[in-house]
């Protein structure tokens, strides 16, 4: 008999799902019309995102058969129906979340399994965007974003700043919790991306005041208010830029070549590719504002028989140099992470974030986003941690095909833990047999 991979048991799913549940039960009430524990209730929409469910009329036709699943698995009291989680998380602060992303990372960090993800020395590589997850021209609550289209309609909308940690060497993500982006009370202008920035900065140095990271961004954050409030929040940074956005540095670069004041060179890369790059020192940001100091990396390369191009600038805390060129490009590189392992994965390998779960009067519609980042920071987590589990996705072929078959075993048998489903998946497991009702040979 094959021998079963080693498995961390404090860092397992089971062992996550306990303690997100003993953290949910620390969570302030707000709703007083059921008896129904906010903890089951937001453990039940965490068990949602954790199956992958498509929606919450599915999840919710199958609580009541799947009910022994749901206490031993999840540590659900009582599954509520649809109505009721509605109408429990809807006031929920989501806020009151953030404890729960912290203690997970917590765990991480004493597990020493973020040192897989170091970058740059002693640094985390931290990626930044937002992205938007739901989108209506009927539903709508006071917080919803709302823009107006061409014929006069008005469409409304939800969007988060997203933060994770990454690695370009690997593919897990360390999701850290996003910073909703929504309309306050008495705002008349839509809240934005750079906004919400400022104040995900804020609670991420409350959160954690001795981690040390380095930001990557996309160009829509190189400007001087960014740089500013990474400096405050003592964040170094890779941002992207484009020429058409900053043709004062462009300018700059081109007039310190003329001069000879620039580092040209090739190299071949850790992956086999030449790349080119060109390399300068403390150059103004913009003529507005010429104290913000920048240095800036381009890199070049043929991909067949076109030529990819970035152009990066670098915090010179950094102390950018020919021989970290290379890592610093892989770095600015990784902003894509955000994107691509994190949201795109959200949206289209079974988590369903542009689904509309419920949007509510409140909270809900933001309470149930974190419910799902918070679902793929402990699949994430499993990913880097429980051979269990990658042994099981790679037997399964997908991630797709992976919670698929998580699904199929949770609602065909009784089962005790998740560990339980992966074995199951790995090894294989034996079908019920049909009994025929009113057979009487």
């Amino acid at each position: 008999m094959a021998k079963a991979p080693f498995l961390r048991k404090h860092l397992s799913a089971d062992a996550m799902y306990w303690r997100v549940y003993r953290l949910f039960q620390g969570v302030p009430c707000r709703y007083a019309g059921n008896s129904t524990a906010l903890a089951d209730a937001l453990m039940s929409g965490f068990a949602m995102f954790a199956l992958k469910d498509p929606s919450l009329l599915a999840f919710d036709q199958r609580r009541k058969q799947d009910e022994h699943n749901y206490q031993f698995v999840f540590h659900i009291g009582r599954v509520p129906c649809d109505t009721q989680m509605r109408e429990i998380l809807d006031p929920v602060d989501p806020e009151q979340l953030r404890p729960v992303f912290r203690d997970i990372f917590a765990q991480l960090a004493d597990g020493k399994v973020l040192e897989k993800m170091l970058f740059l020395g002693d640094f985390y590589l931290l990626a930044l965007d937002g992205t938007e997850y739901f989108s209506s021209s009927e539903v709508h609550c006071q917080q919803c974003l709302c823009k107006k289209r061409h014929n006069g309609e008005v469409v409304y909308h939800h969007a988060l700043l997203g933060a994770v940690l990454a690695c370009p060497q690997r593919r897990e993500v360390v999701p850290l919790m996003p910073e909703p982006i929504l309309n306050r009370d008495g705002q008349t202008k839509n809240d934005c991306e750079r906004n919400a920035l400022a104040r995900w900065l804020l609670k991420f140095r409350q959160d954690h005041p001795h981690l040390r990271v380095i930001a990557t961004l996309d160009a829509l954050y190189a400007n001087a208010p960014v740089i500013g409030d990474l400096s405050k929040a003592l964040v170094p940074w890779i941002i992207r830029v484009k020429e058409e956005d900053h043709a004062f540095l462009f300018e700059q670069v081109r007039q310190r070549a003329q001069q000879g004041q620039v580092e040209d060179f090739s190299l071949m890369g850790s992956d086999g590719v030449r790349r080119h790059f060109r390399l300068a020192y403390d150059l103004p940001l913009n003529e507005s504002h010429p104290e913000v100091r920048v240095d800036f990396l381009e890199e070049s390369e043929m991909q067949g028989d076109a030529e990819y191009r970035i152009t990066l600038i670098v915090d010179p805390i950094l102390r950018l140099c020919p021989e970290r060129a290379e890592t610093v490009m892989w770095g600015g590189r990784s902003r894509w992470k955000v994107e691509n392992e994190t949201f795109n994965t959200l949206k289209n390998q079974g988590y369903h974030l542009e689904h509309n779960y419920g949007h509510g009067c409140q909270n809900l519609s933001v309470v149930l986003a974190m419910l799902m980042m918070l679902a793929f920071l402990v699949d994430q987590t499993s990913q880097l941690c429980c051979a269990l589990f990658t042994a099981a996705w790679e037997k399964c072929g997908s991630k797709r095909a992976l919670w698929q078959g998580v699904r199929e075993i949770f609602h065909r048998f009784t089962v005790g833990s998740m560990a339980e489903i992966y074995a199951a998946l790995l090894y294989g497991h034996e079908r019920p047999m049909i009994e025929l009702l009113g057979d009487t040979s």
